[in-house]
């Protein structure tokens, strides 16, 4: 009589039995499922095809990322459980054991990227070559071509890749092709303007100017130019209790001030003669005790020297009493647009001093032209890819 083990009776013999169980195993776990049919094929080998239909059974190709054999195609059952049995039992290999690996001669040496990458990193690394794409076609020099070659040594990728990155740049209109190669394309000036205006010069600048006052503890002021003047579009007093005549929506001619002198840098020497003539006419009913207004040539050397240095001084041309340190602001195109200055009384501003705030007022303006997209000349520009 057979005893009641819970199990509803098969009428299959156990042997039978246990294998219908298992099969059921098999078939809820697709690996254990294919397991299995691998099981059969071996079982089917030796039963009809002898040793050599066997060994062409056991035959495996295993696909290799990165010198780590991660994946076989077929295995051998009757040597898995012993190869499970020692990893148990000897654990992970140590890398600093001094063994070296034999390859295998069926393996596939695959790129880890095919297996290991998942959708989310590439689509990533696409959007990060079509970047560099991108600063490598501003890198090179303003209006020449850059083709396909150098665009793949920029990135590294083959031709067959950064031609398809390319073409879908030029479709966006990212990049434009002409006779010769590439350049940038129309839809970079439409998201550069779009950029700009939502990006006002005040907003971006006063985090920098905040430093430069919290620093100095003198006066900053920020100006753009207007005609022959320069009009002051934000300010933040100092704290020494001075007190200055400029102020937000003041204007002041350009050659007198050292904000106004940062924005003439470019220009040529006689628009320098222009300018100072402009500017001893505006001030011409104001009385300087003494008189520092410059004549020509002494501006002329004054600005030489200040045009060489990427910075201007104020000594005391506009205002009696009044010294500063200014430097230019620059925009993408690298045009100076702005400038921002320091300023404060004789006894707080000494030559001395003004000579070492010269580099803290232009780390500031540079780090405004930063933001408004200028680059340094030559500087390396690349995307991590």
């Amino acid at each position: 009589m057979r005893a009641n083990t819970g199990k509803a009776d098969t009428g299959l013999p156990a042997r039978e039995e246990n294998k219908t169980e298992t099969r059921h195993a098999f078939d809820r776990s697709p690996a254990l499922a294919a397991r299995a049919a691998l099981h059969d094929s071996h079982d089917f080998a030796r039963r009809f095809g002898g040793k050599r239909a066997h060994a062409r059974v056991r035959r495996s190709t295993c696909i290799v990322i990165d010198g780590t054999r991660a994946m076989s195609k077929f295995e051998n059952p009757e040597t898995d459980a012993a190869e499970a049995q020692s990893a148990r039992t000897s654990g992970p290999r140590a890398k600093s054991n001094g063994g070296s690996h034999t390859p295998d001669p069926d393996a596939i040496a695959l790129p880890s990227a095919m297996v290991d990458i998942t959708p989310q990193q590439a689509g990533t690394q696409t959007l990060l070559r079509g970047l560099a794409i991108l600063e490598a076609a501003a890198n090179g020099a303003r209006a020449v071509a850059r083709d396909l070659r150098s665009f793949g040594v920029a990135l590294g990728t083959t031709r067959s890749t950064t031609h398809r990155l390319v073409s879908s740049l030029v479709q966006a209109r990212y990049l434009r092709q002409v006779q010769g190669g590439y350049l940038l394309g129309p839809k970079l000036i439409e998201l550069g303007t779009i950029a700009l205006e939502q990006m006002p010069l005040t907003a971006v600048a006063r985090p920098h100017l905040q430093a430069l006052a919290d620093y100095t503890h003198d006066t900053i002021h920020l100006g753009v130019r207007n005609g022959d003047d320069v009009l002051y579009i934000d300010k933040i007093p100092g704290t020494r209790g001075l007190e200055m005549r400029s102020r937000v929506g003041h204007c002041m001619p350009l050659a007198s001030t050292g904000i106004g002198k940062a924005m003439m840098l470019d220009l040529e020497a006689s628009a320098w003669k222009k300018l100072l003539e402009a500017s001893h006419r505006a001030l011409a009913k104001m009385s300087f005790r003494p008189d520092n207004r410059p004549d020509f040539d002494t501006f002329l050397q004054r600005m030489t020297r200040y045009s060489q240095g990427g910075f201007t001084f104020d000594l005391e041309e506009n205002e009696a009493s009044i010294r500063c340190v200014a430097a230019p602001v620059r925009d993408a195109s690298g045009a100076i647009v702005a400038a921002l200055s320091v300023a404060s009384t004789i006894p707080y501003m000494p030559h001395e001093r003004m000579e070492e705030l010269i580099p803290v007022v232009q780390r500031e303006a540079r780090a405004v032209s930063e933001e408004l997209g200028w680059r340094a000349p030559l500087a390396a520009r690349r995307i991590k890819r």
